[in-house]
């Protein structure tokens, strides 16, 4: 099972980059979101990670191997739960990710019929299925965010579910300043939490009620 690539590119397609790891090509297939993305980054011979969910494609007689390419794990997780709705397959799923991955979480949430059956291939009973299956599941798919940041950690030490959900906001490019005080902020609204799953549900329901117009 290959998890991650790294390696200098080679060639880059509609919906494939070939990844050169010493020597050996390999061609990992990327959402049209993902790619734009990561454009500014995509040039051949340029350095590249891709954190990878790999399947077997079965033809009559063999197996194919597929890798497919995420920016990160939490990009990775959001595509198998994705996947996970029935009569969505990984190569649809691959297609259907033309809107970026928050964009098509808060979607979800929202029970966002119009803008789901607008993904290539997902027409309205598979986008009914999609919000039947997932609403109320992805808000952490949803605080996804394309911005930099580094930061020294605190000295404190944060509960478990805590730690883990500030590690994810890591992951989805907020600094960890940011990614601390919301955590901590989302556990004093509701003490009852019990893992990282409901904090980063709950920040992200947060993070809505304040970007939401009045």
């Amino acid at each position: 099972m290959i998890a991650r690539i790294r390696g200098t590119i080679r060639q880059i397609g509609d919906l494939h980059v070939l990844v050169d790891v010493q020597g050996v090509v390999y061609e990992v297939l990327v959402a049209p979101s993902v790619l734009r993305t990561l454009q500014d980054r995509l040039t051949p011979e340029a350095e590249i990670e891709f954190v990878t969910f790999h399947y077997q494609q079965l033809e009559v007689g063999r197996g194919i191997p597929i890798l497919i390419g995420f920016l990160n794990e939490v990009e990775r997780e959001f595509f198998l739960r994705f996947i996970s709705v029935s009569g969505v397959g990984p190569r649809a799923a691959l297609k259907a990710l033309t809107q970026p991955i928050p964009i098509i979480a808060k979607a979800i949430d929202d029970g966002d019929m119009a803008l789901l059956k607008s993904l290539p291939g997902i027409g309205e009973q598979r986008a009914k299925e999609i919000i039947a299956k997932l609403q109320g599941k992805v808000g952490k798919f949803g605080l996804i965010q394309a911005k930099g940041s580094s930061e020294a950690p605190s000295a404190a030490v944060p509960a478990p579910i805590e730690e883990e959900a500030i590690a994810i906001l890591v992951q989805l490019e907020y600094s960890r300043s940011e990614a601390r005080d919301m955590a901590r902020a989302a556990l004093a609204r509701n003490p009852k939490i019990k893992s990282s799953e409901e904090l980063l549900n709950e920040i992200y329901r947060q993070q809505r009620l304040v970007t939401s117009p009045a």
